[in-house]
């Protein structure tokens, strides 16, 4: 099916229908309904009179021609002749030989593919307003020591916002005041919450930093946690890296494939070749010795032949046949396209966070020290733990009480939480200290011994946050928390492998070592970590720089433009957010 040029103008062609959006498509169906009545009285009632089924096919032309018809004049207003044209000179050729059932199943094939085309086009424009309004509409600015809320389009650089609990960041920048947690997984597919805290120097130059400090930086579009930041703004809402996020998905998914771009060529100048043969057909009574109607029959049969009919039932008929299967088996596919192009991937590229993991962090490794149970030490952390409202805390209180199988847990009092380290309480007056060890380093508490640090080293190697707990002045053990990998994620790597996908690859927002370490366990052999989303759309060309035909496979915002940029982008199902999956779904 062609692939049309005026998007938005047919967008509004939809919107101005009887019927809003679906018009079109409905118009198609009417077209189709009329066509089969015709058929019927004229092929099973024959009593009844022809003229009869021949009012039925003008209907069903009416109808299945109405936005061919619109289509094919804009093109001709500006000198184009495309495939509309043809086949609407080609229902008129047939009607003209008497063949009305012909030309209105000509009409019904190519309204219905145009239709569905077009629906699927309204379903990515919708899917790119959900991905941009992810950010929020407006933003609490403190200008000339007075607070006040204005759309965030009016943000200046250098403007500070607040951003109270809970709510979305409404511009890139660095924190100036107040330490808090903040959800980044929309945005870069972290999968731990980001713990942030105030630059030392909120005037310093921060335009020319590329990779600010994790601890300090903001993006659009991300979640605070519990407690209120005040936001330096480094990027106006347009530049944002949300922003940016959506104009890439744009870019992509308005590049038409290479075969597209053939299609397009051909179509250029096969339309004019065909209606300048038939203009000369039509006139060949002057050369041959034949009446004029010999020779405008063998014209009209000529277009008839030369409209792509065939082209207009098979491909549909093959792709529908493809995508239901599919369909059957829980796989949602765009279109013919995107189920050629699976045919021919000879490599993967996977995000993650919530793709090969399961997208939330769980309570992982449990390490005890110097003679601990393991249920002391989890009946101390999850007590301390259970007060607190980290992102993390839910996962150690989660997987503890799991573990300690509705043991009592005892009362922690005096909670004391230190940004970006821990948190402290006292149990029964014992002082438990749970953090990492910059919260051994205050307070003059004593060096960590070095066989800590080195079975805290080797955890983070394997991709585990780790959180040191003491008790009074005894170590008592060591917990790891990690999004681990999904348990069939290394089975169906294998699989993939023997299907004959040469290539697999991660990319990720979260660190190396995280992305190192879960690629260990599941068998991929190049990870890369660190990633923006629009460092990830660079990864995925540099792949297909080496000739490789490519699926990216995701679930998160993050993901969207290297999925769209990609020979065919998969977003995951029940995993999946749902804007990714409205944008990318085998697109």
């Amino acid at each position: 099916m062609k692939q049309t040029n005026n998007n938005v103008d047919k967008g509004h062609i939809e919107q101005a229908g009887i019927f809003g959006q679906k018009t079109e498509i409905i118009l198609s169906v009417i077209c189709g309904i009329f066509l089969g009545l015709g058929f019927l009285i004229q092929n099973v009632f024959p009593q009844i009179p022809g003229w009869v089924s021949i009012v039925l096919y003008i209907f069903s032309y009416i109808f299945g021609g109405y936005y061919t018809f619109i289509e094919a004049y804009d093109a001709i207003s500006k000198g184009k002749f495309e495939i509309d044209f043809l086949m609407l000179v080609a229902a008129i050729g047939a009607a003209a030989l008497g063949q009305w059932p012909e030309g209105a199943l000509l009409l019904f094939l190519f309204s219905l593919g145009h239709a569905l085309e077009h629906m699927a086009m309204n379903k990515a424009r919708k899917s790119i307003e959900a991905l941009a309004g992810l950010s929020a509409k407006t933003a609490i600015v403190r200008r000339n020591g007075i607070q006040e809320e204005i759309p965030v389009e009016q943000l200046l650089i250098g403007d500070i916002v607040i951003v109270k609990p809970n709510s979305k960041m409404p511009a890139d920048g660095v924190v100036v005041a107040g330490n808090s947690s903040v959800n980044q997984a929309p945005i870069t597919g972290e999968s731990v919450p980001v713990d942030k805290m105030p630059v030392d120097n909120p005037d310093a130059d921060f335009s020319n930093d590329k990779k600010k400090d994790a601890a300090h930086t903001v993006f659009a579009g991300s979640i605070n946690g519990a407690g209120v930041l005040e936001i330096k703004v480094l990027k106006e809402a347009k530049d944002s890296t949300l922003s940016r996020v959506v104009q890439m998905v744009k870019e992509a998914e308005q590049q038409q494939s290479p075969t597209q771009q053939f299609t397009k060529k051909i179509e250029r100048y096969y339309v004019p070749a065909v209606l300048i043969l038939v203009s000369l057909l039509i006139f060949a009574f002057l050369v041959i010795d034949e009446p004029f109607s010999k020779s405008f029959y063998r014209a009209m049969a000529v277009l008839v032949a030369a409209s792509p009919c065939a082209l207009a039932i098979s491909t549909p008929s093959a792709v529908l046949s493809g995508v239901a299967r599919a369909a059957r088996q829980g796989v949602l596919i765009k279109g013919g396209k995107p189920l050629e192009d699976l045919g021919v991937l000879t490599a993967l590229a996977f995000d993650k966070t919530g793709t090969l993991t399961e997208g939330k962090p769980v309570l992982n490794k449990i390490i005890v020290l110097n003679g601990t149970t393991e249920e002391d030490l989890l009946t101390m952390a999850v007590a301390v733990e259970r007060l607190s409202d980290h992102p993390l805390a839910s996962a150690i209180v989660k997987g503890g009480m799991q573990k300690l199988n509705g043991k009592i847990i005892p009362e922690a009092t005096n909670l004391k939480a230190v940004m970006g380290r821990g948190v402290q309480a006292d149990i029964n007056g014992s002082k438990v200290i749970i953090g990492n060890d910059e919260i051994f380093k205050e307070n003059n508490q004593s060096l960590l011994p070095q066989k800590i640090i080195e079975q805290v080293t080797a955890l983070q190697y394997e991709g585990n946050t780790t959180m040191i707990i003491k008790n009074d002045d005894n170590y008592i053990g060591i917990i790891g928390v990690m999004d681990i990998p999904r348990p069939e994620a290394k089975e169906v790597l294998l699989q993939l492998k023997r299907a004959g996908i040469k290539k697999m690859v991660m990319l990720t927002g979260d660190n190396q070592r995280v992305a190192d370490a879960v690629a260990k366990q599941i068998g991929i052999t190049e990870a890369y970590g660190d990633l923006l989303p629009e460092e990830k759309v660079a990864a995925i060309d540099k792949l297909m720089e080496k000739g490789n035909k490519l699926a990216m496979i995701g679930d998160g915002v993050n993901d969207a433009p290297a999925m769209a940029k990609s020979t065919v982008g998969i977003a995951m199902g029940a995993a999946g957010s749902d804007v990714a999956l409205k944008l990318q779904t085998l697109h």
